[in-house]
């Protein structure tokens, strides 16, 4: 038996994502640090297909040895797509941003994502049909003034997912690495990155997408051949090959 893991998995993208692959029947292995919302979720897709296996794991990813627990503890599974979607957000100017919430979004962000990668890669490099998907932002590809940190964290996950993706297709790896790349999209994600209680899309956003709409280019993005999935400027969605310059020392 197969199954797809998805990271950060208990709301937003990744619980929308969650659904979308359970509607093709796919076994999935969900993680996040609410179990309630896990269970809520895990219900939700018994209702819709009793036929697909859904596993429920609890994991802090800002604890990077959290990280090597989660994938240690999946190794009895056999796993067909990994996707790291749990990312953190900070909606500051640098000198005034909190530290400690910026050194948080830096472990889950790019330090777990890192190890996860990594070990997934190690494993499964020459399983064929298998994927990683990293989810960046559009802001791992242009700098917004305000965000700095949080874009630098997600120039580091393109940047990151891209050479991988090379690196294996010069290798002639079965494995294929893919970067989906979101604009803002109605999460929770937004309220969390500026610490409100609230945050009104429709009233302070001229475009965004819906969770929902993001899973399915998530989707689009995992039956392409492409490397990147990404939301341009006018909120359209582009399946590109690599965007970054890539020098081989191969």
């Amino acid at each position: 038996m197969k199954y797809t893991v998805i990271t950060g998995a208990s709301s937003g993208i990744g619980y929308k994502t969650a659904l979308a692959f359970a509607a093709r029947g796919k076994n999935l292995i969900l993680v996040a640090r609410r179990l309630d919302k896990l269970e809520e979720l895990k219900s939700a897709i018994q209702v819709m297909d009793p036929n697909v296996d859904v596993i429920v794991h609890t994991s802090d990813l800002s604890d990077t040895e959290q990280a090597y627990t989660l994938y240690n503890t999946l190794k009895e599974y056999q796993i067909e797509t990994w996707i790291n979607n749990a990312g953190l957000g900070e909606g500051s100017f640098v000198a005034e941003q909190n530290l400690d919430k910026v050194e948080t979004m830096l472990r889950v962000n790019i330090e777990s994502l890192t190890i996860l990668s990594t070990l997934f890669v190690r494993d499964y490099a020459d399983v064929e049909g298998t994927q990683l998907i990293n989810v960046s932002s559009a802001l791992g590809y242009a700098i917004a003034v305000g965000s700095v940190a949080y874009s630098a964290s997600k120039y580091y996950v393109s940047a990151f997912t891209e050479g991988l993706a090379k690196e294996l297709e010069l290798k002639g790896a079965k494995l294929k690495a893919k970067v989906l790349a979101p604009a803002i999209t109605e999460t929770e994600f937004v309220k969390k990155s500026i610490d409100a209680e609230e945050f009104d899309y429709k009233a302070n956003m001229p475009k965004y997408h819906t969770a929902e709409q993001m899973a399915g280019f998530m989707v689009e993005l995992y039956d392409s051949n492409d490397v990147v999935g990404i939301v341009d400027q006018n909120y359209d969605f582009n399946l590109r090959s690599q965007i970054y310059p890539i020098i081989s020392e191969f």
